[in-house]
């Protein structure tokens, strides 16, 4: 059986790198590693990178390109490769990675272990180079889906994922380690890649990023939330120029050893223990629901308008 480590990045197909990268590091603290026209690379703290933008040509594919998980310690990229030919996924063999497809299209990467040449934790180290406001990693992604029993059949056989819980029919949260989650489904009935999270070091910092983020013309679609499941505190900035929300996040939960998934009512108190559930405006991302979480519409009483 594969088992994973941790996520290492998620990419990003971008249609100016130079805006993308700017953008990432001014309004999330993001640190940049390395910048071409056609690509650059972010850090959050010490790690080489956790965000990657590509450039790309083609307004369709502007967006989610892959995200790359780490493999353990004790799985060898040689033992993915017969772990993905065993189980029939649609894989390639990309020579220091491994690429797997899963069934609504969505690419993933699997990356050898790779130790720390520092093993400390992040304040036992020195800097000359991190952002003061930045995030302490990548912790999770999250998309919407038209089929929850093959895509969670693929997290949990391929990619060798467990379940941490479930909101009624509508959702399923993946681990890998011991934190809640670092992946996640939700199904709309159909597919779209929906937010990258970054886990920051307390309420106090949020504060101070979500004004950030307001001074830079963003706003969150939802929050400042508190989760029931997974108990983080957080909030959704919407990304207007690539498809997707970024989380900022503190708080995620820690599972115990051998957690047993709970299953949820698909309830308010489930998803937001401080206040409503999300506007609907939340799991789309065209013009119009755009436009009406920027007028907030929603709250004054004026419907969204259907697809």
């Amino acid at each position: 059986m594969i088992r994973l480590r941790k996520i290492d990045h998620v990419c990003l197909n971008v249609a100016d790198v130079a805006d993308a990268t700017r953008r990432y590091g001014l309004q999330f603290g993001l640190t940049v590693r390395s910048e071409t026209p056609e690509r650059a690379t972010l850090a959050c703290d010490y790690e080489p990178y956790s965000l990657e933008l590509v450039h790309t040509d083609s307004a369709a594919a502007v967006g989610y390109a892959h995200c790359a998980w780490q493999l353990r310690r004790s799985v060898s990229i040689d033992q993915a490769r017969a772990h993905l030919a065993a189980v029939g996924a649609d894989w390639s063999d990309a020579g220091t990675h491994l690429v797997v497809t899963d069934p609504e299209g969505f690419e993933h990467h699997l990356l050898p272990f790779a130790a720390e040449a520092d093993t400390r934790p992040a304040i036992a180290r020195q800097t000359t180079e991190l952002n003061g406001l930045r995030p302490r990693k990548l912790g999770h992604i999250n998309r919407l889906t038209a089929d929850m029993a093959a895509a969670t059949a693929f997290y949990t056989d391929v990619l060798g994922m467990q379940i941490a819980d479930w909101l009624g029919d509508a959702g399923t949260w993946f681990h890998c380690n011991p934190e809640h989650h670092q992946m996640a489904l939700v199904d709309v009935g159909r597919a779209h890649f929906h937010h990258l999270a970054f886990d920051y070091y307390d309420w106090g910092t949020l504060r101070s990023l979500f004004d950030n983020l307001a001074q830079h013309g963003r706003w969150l679609s939802w929050g400042p939330v508190r989760h029931g499941i997974a108990q983080n505190i957080c909030g959704y900035a919407r990304i207007t120029e690539e498809p997707l929300m970024v989380e900022c996040y503190v708080d995620m939960e820690i599972l115990e050893y051998e957690h047993e998934p709970r299953q949820w009512p698909d309830d308010r108190f489930s998803s937001n223990t401080w206040g409503p559930l999300p506007p609907r405006s939340y799991f789309r991302f065209d013009p119009a629901a755009i436009e009406s979480e920027r007028a907030s519409n929603e709250t004054r009483g004026i419907p969204l308008p259907p697809l």
